[in-house]
């Protein structure tokens, strides 16, 4: 059964599309008509993903967000940087948004101790240049229901996802939740760095 109805997001509804081997990045465009935001990306995103939690900017009408990583030195702010304002700045990553559309331009955790610190968080789906690396599964899938989705659709947003070879996780994919044990445990000293 096809349960192609169901809306997850853009840039995945009618089918993941294939990364490019070689490709070594674009730019981010916010949606503003005036001074758009630019933000060049010299890198190809890993951990590419679609994500349920409430903090990750999503464009209208998606039920999840589009993020990936790049190394933190393989982004720079190109134009009309003096729009771009922190989000919240309480939280670990530090998300940048055009104060014009209110697009989230790249997230960024400033927090050394932190087991991502290193890498930026992009939506590559506001590049219009094609490669990027394809979504690999979604992540925080029950916290749609924080954003007002109802729970009797999750099964059916669930099958969806797993269609699309999203395979849906309530926290991170299990490769990205072992890196994060493994940077606790080697601070802890139970795991040698």
């Amino acid at each position: 059964m096809s349960h192609g109805a169901v809306k997850i997001h853009p840039a995945v509804d009618n089918g993941v599309k294939q990364g490019s081997d070689g490709f070594q990045g674009g730019t981010l465009r916010c949606h503003c008509t005036d001074r758009p935001v630019e933000v060049r990306i010299n890198a190809q995103s890993a951990h590419n993903h679609v994500c349920g939690c409430t903090k990750c900017w999503k464009p209208d009408g998606a039920t999840f967000s589009m993020v990936a990583v790049v190394p933190r030195g393989a982004v720079e702010v190109v134009a009309n940087g003096d729009k771009l304002k922190i989000v919240d700045e309480k939280m670990s990553i530090q998300r940048y948004a055009c104060t014009g559309c209110g697009t989230h331009m790249y997230g960024r955790i400033e927090n050394p101790e932190h087991p991502f610190y290193g890498l930026d968080f992009i939506h590559t789906e506001l590049s219009s240049e094609e490669g990027w690396s394809a979504p690999g599964f979604a992540a925080f899938v029950s916290s749609i229901i924080e954003s007002g989705v109802s729970p009797d659709r999750m099964g059916d947003i669930r099958a969806r996802l797993t269609e699309l070879g999203l395979p849906p996780y309530d926290a991170l994919s299990p490769a990205l939740m072992d890196a994060i044990a493994a940077h606790v445990a080697k601070k802890s000293g139970a795991l040698a760095a």
